[in-house]
């Protein structure tokens, strides 16, 4: 998608959508590399250890089977189907699967309780869910709530109220011609990770991969180069592991490891990615948080070339050990379920700054604006935002045109995160609306705080956020995982407070310090400062 220019105002000035009026996923991510037979599609890991590897052929046939089966289910173009998988070969090919007859995938984390799935099933009404034996007791125990769900296939095997997906497959027809799609068309629901509230379902259309592809591309240092091969710790039922990785590198034709642990493992990972030669991954700041407690020297037998990171602020501290570890520079990007890709750093192009996510994707036109869609000028604080029409953007809430409303002022799609754009168009994120702190008049940001924290010998993980006071409004309040080796002390805080200080400002510093064991964390591994604010001493 990106033009091969030398420098990033030169992409910008020559960059054109090319959305055509039909478009569909699969056909783009597996049909039109399945002519190329023996081309490398994946490799999965298993558990054991073993692997299997899947050619786009092979991955073709078996979603032809798949498309084949669900049709047989009585499946129809706009019928949601939900996928209650892991990181695996079975995920992908339901995907394609569902895209191929015009329907709409409903991706569902396998660490989701009952009440979370209740609540995702019935909202969209799926008509058939895909998963493996453990989703299968799950949905059994909510079975008679869920009148839309008339189909369970279950990866593995028979399972109580399940068909054998497999067994379904085999007999179904690998000869499948993928259903004409416009490129607006719905394709998924994604649900946000409901920090705030009930989760909500973006919709988006097959043409969001589309828009996914120049952040991608940036993030990764023109994705697409011989030899490149990709792989993320990130759940393929989140936008970050699905659109961001597995479903771009398919378009280019790209191989894609499948692993994912069960709890992220900073060194097996790192053996993982070694082993693999993998060339391309991205990483959440949690993940690389972790890495960096286990790996402080630079780390031999990678074949790293690109590292994206997003999801949470990434701060100079983690930038700093990631060029000292591997030699390279990490890019951070930006972005959210309903409006994601549409900031990211890239070392290749330009420098990436301390403290700024990047400048804004071509194609996409990012801002800050006030809350009646003014732009401000260059440093002031804002509301990022996004304007529309964007190939990227979400059609809109599922069953909800309330929210999906609100979430708009004018043509800006306003993302809900205060920050500043510089003169040269460097955008910097500020926090949550919800998260930034206001203290003795002063607007605090917790990005900087938590990273300045990190930068401390004792620190593991750094969470901050604003608590009431009397005479301030709020105060700073950080939430402190130690390292083996360090105890809590008042000692220690005054300690942390004083780097704070003297490290970033005064007015900034953490008046109160708490230390936990470990963080609430979504199951996307961000920071769940609601949880912090409601925890009593």
């Amino acid at each position: 998608m990106l033009p091969q220019q030398q420098s990033y105002e030169a992409i910008c000035r020559q960059f054109r959508w090319n959305v055509p009026q039909f478009y569909n996923i699969a056909a783009d991510i597996c049909d039109k590399w399945a002519a190329v037979p023996g081309r490398l599609a994946l490799i999965h890991e298993r558990r054991d250890g073993s692997l299997a590897r899947y050619s786009f052929d092979q991955i073709q046939r078996l979603s032809n089977q798949a498309a084949n089966l669900f049709a047989s289910h009585g499946l129809e173009a706009g019928d949601r189907v939900g996928i209650l998988l892991p990181q695996e070969p079975a995920t992908a090919i339901a995907h394609l699967g569902v895209y191929k007859i015009g329907a709409v995938a409903v991706p569902l984390f396998t660490l989701f309780g009952v009440d979370a799935l209740r609540f995702r099933l019935s909202d969209c009404g799926a008509r058939l869910l895909v998963t493996d034996g453990l989703g299968a007791a799950k949905i059994a125990q909510i079975r008679a709530g869920l009148p839309a769900l008339q189909t369970v296939l279950c990866v593995g095997g028979e399972a109580p109220g399940a068909q054998h997906l497999e067994a379904g497959m085999a007999r179904a027809s690998d000869a499948f011609v993928t259903r004409l799609t416009r490129a607006d068309d719905p394709a998924l629901i994604i649900y946000t990770s409901g920090t705030t509230g009930p989760p909500k379902g973006a919709l988006h259309a097959h043409r969001t991969l589309l828009g996914h592809l120049p952040g991608v591309e940036l993030s990764h240092d023109f994705l697409g180069l011989d030899g490149d091969l990709l792989w993320t710790p990130a759940d393929w039922a989140w936008i970050g592991g699905l659109i961001d990785v597995l479903f771009p590198a398919w378009h280019h034709g790209l191989p894609v490891v499948a692993r994912r642990f069960e709890k992220f493992d900073p060194e097996a990972a790192l053996d993982l990615m070694a082993r693999h030669g993998v060339r391309n991954v991205f990483l959440p700041p949690t993940a690389l948080k972790m890495m960096r407690s286990v790996c402080g020297k630079r780390r031999l037998g990678l074949r790293l070339r690109s590292i994206a990171s997003g999801g949470e602020s990434l701060g100079e501290e983690l930038l700093h050990w990631g060029r000292d570890t591997f030699g390279l520079t990490i890019n951070e990007f930006y972005g959210q379920t309903e409006c994601n890709m549409t900031v990211s750093s890239c070392a290749a192009l330009f420098d990436v700054r301390p403290g700024a996510i990047g400048k804004a994707v071509p194609g996409h036109e990012v801002r800050i604006v006030d809350g009646s869609g003014a732009m401000l000028p260059a440093g002031e604080q804002g509301h990022i935002a996004v304007r529309r029409p964007d190939p990227v953007m979400f059609l809109g809430y599922w069953n909800n045109d309330r929210a999906s409303a609100e979430k708009f002022v004018g043509d800006w799609l306003v993302t809900g995160d205060t920050g500043r754009m510089d003169a040269e168009g460097y955008i910097s994120f500020v926090g949550r609306n919800d998260d930034v702190i206001t203290s003795a008049g002063y607007r605090i940001g917790p990005g900087p705080i938590e990273d300045c924290l990190l930068s401390h010998p004792a620190v593991r993980m750094a969470a901050v956020v604003g608590v009431p006071d009397a005479q301030r409004t709020e105060i700073v309040k950080a939430f402190i995982v130690l390292k083996d080796g360090f105890a809590p002390s008042e000692t220690l805080s005054a300690e942390l407070q004083d780097h704070v200080r003297t490290r970033l400002a005064a007015h900034e510093y953490p008046r109160l310090v708490r230390y936990l064991d470990a963080l609430p964390l979504t199951t996307t591994g961000k920071i769940v400062r609601r949880d912090l604010r409601n925890l009593r001493d």
